[in-house]
């Protein structure tokens, strides 16, 4: 399961000179994460062995500034701090990006206190043998990731990268803990600055990535959803961003896109997949690597004509699927199975 050494990897994805790569490079979401609580060691663990070429730690921030690895600055679905009465008072309200969202917040927390807490599966109802895994490992900071990256790189031979993603950068800027500066001098003190680092960093909105690509020359990749757009440009949907124009405009600071699935194969009001869209071809017109998200093997995330069995949970044709993204020219996928992803791009 294990493939050859990726040493192009980055390059690839940035539009560089690379080694020729005949299949899509897999970024483990948030680890195997489909197996394994997500953004945890364990996760982690499991899909470099399972070989991936990244691993995708989402980043948020603590009261004193620790970088840590969390799915969203909200725990409460994500750790068991609710079994905490030492801090039953810090369940608070927060507006986040426009949603009011209640419950407790990483930034109410020190990193020592974060170190307290134990991960807990965030889908329970799709993926109840995760279960078994809740309460084992605590959370972990961007530093530990790539430590984890790099363990990984030596015990197999294979470049291991990083895909961090950067979480509500203006939301945090707006309670006076900036992430940009931050996340720069650690870029720099791990070494991560170059073009050819193995890293690719995310953000859905679009000025971080705009002055981050100012100051290094790390690998940057713009997020895009169906929906909505940057809460950081409130004149730009991501469907204008998705336009060829607009796709030129994003180049000139990314190497690269991070779309939905549904902006490359749209779906029917009966969930079945429609004919693709022109992006893969109109975003490598415009010099851009397309990475798609997110590709999960239950059949509550799968086109109707890809589920098998009758529960939402049940495992469907996840092969499929990604192999028909790869045949449309993908260069790379987000995938919370990434075992399943290498097999299906292996020649």
């Amino acid at each position: 399961m294990i493939r050859a050494i990726l040493t192009a990897a980055l390059l690839l994805l940035t539009g560089a000179p690379a080694l020729a790569q005949n299949h899509p490079l897999v970024i483990a979401h948030r680890g195997a994460s489909g197996l394994r609580p997500e953004h945890t060691r364990a996760a982690y663990e499991l899909a470099i062995e399972q070989g991936a070429d990244f691993i995708e730690p989402d980043l948020v921030m603590s009261r004193d500034g620790a970088f840590v690895v969390r799915h969203e600055n909200e725990i409460g679905g994500t750790t068991d701090v609710a079994a905490h009465p030492e801090f039953a008072d810090r369940r608070t309200t927060r507006v986040i990006d426009g949603v009011s969202t209640t419950g407790w917040f990483t930034e109410d927390f020190t990193l020592a206190e974060l170190r307290t807490l134990k991960a807990r599966e965030r889908l329970p109802a799709f993926r109840s043998a995760n279960t078994a895994f809740d309460g084992q490992d605590g959370i972990l900071t961007f530093d530990e990731v790539v430590a984890i990256a790099r363990a990984g790189w030596a015990r197999t031979g294979r470049t291991i990268s990083v895909a961090p993603e950067l979480k509500h950068p203006s939301y945090f800027a707006g309670i006076g803990q900036p992430m940009e500066d931050a996340f720069f001098a650690t870029l720099e003190r791990l070494d991560l600055t170059g073009a050819e680092a193995p890293i690719l960093i995310q953000c859905f909105e679009v000025g971080p990535l705009e002055r981050l690509s100012a100051r290094i020359r790390s690998p940057l990749l713009q997020l895009m959803s169906s929906a909505g757009g940057p809460i950081d440009r409130p004149d730009l949907t991501y469907a204008v961003m998705a336009t060829p124009d607009r796709l030129k405009a994003v180049r000139a600071y990314a190497g690269a896109i991070g779309v939905e699935t549904a902006m490359i194969v749209p779906r029917g009001a009966d969930g079945v997949s429609l004919p693709a869209t022109s992006l893969i071809p109109d975003a490598h017109a415009a010099g851009l690597k397309v990475v798609s998200w997110t590709f999960r093997a239950e059949n509550a995330f799968l086109p109707t004509e890809l589920r098998r069995g009758d529960g939402i949970a049940d495992h469907g044709d996840l092969s499929g699927q990604l192999r028909q993204f790869r045949d449309l020219g993908v260069d790379a996928v987000f995938s919370d199975f990434p075992g399943i992803a290498v097999d299906a791009f292996r020649p």
